[in-house]
């Protein structure tokens, strides 16, 4: 199973590590390889971009903590190439179509995500748009 985290999913772990929550469980998932975690470029700048750039995310989010798992991600994850192209728009908030791109050049099963501008279209050309929730539900179901 072929997975792209939105960046959201890696923010929303960083602030609550040790919680028993779906992300913590998604994020360990990957961890442990029970899926295939797919990383862009692209997807840990906008991680470390939003941590530096939002108050909220500084207070709370130390920059090591955000490069050590910058560097276990690394470790773990398939590495999708940057996309040189023009991204066609496809959601109705133009700034996420990068995450349906890499999720469809990266062949991903499951795209997971908390954005509701991505999780309204459901499906892209076979790739899943689904919940933090809903993905730890499915990786309970298939234990």
């Amino acid at each position: 199973m072929r997975v792209i985290l939105d960046a959201n999913i890696f923010i929303s772990y960083l602030l609550t590590p040790t919680s028993a929550s779906a992300i913590s469980a998604i994020v360990e998932s990957a961890f442990t390889k029970r899926f295939v975690p797919l990383v862009t470029g692209r997807i840990l700048d906008e991680l470390t971009r939003r941590v530096v750039t939002k108050p909220y995310l500084a207070q709370r989010i130390d920059m090591a903590d955000v490069a050590s798992l910058t560097q276990s991600l690394l470790e773990v994850a398939e590495i999708i190439p940057d996309i040189q192209e023009e991204v066609p728009a496809v959601s109705r908030d133009r700034k996420d179509d990068y995450l349906l791109a890499y999720a469809l050049v990266g062949r991903a099963d499951f795209l997971v995500t908390g954005d509701n501008d991505l999780l309204t279209l459901g499906e892209v050309e076979g790739c899943r748009i689904v919940s933090p929730t809903n993905f730890a539900s499915h990786l309970r179901a298939v234990e």
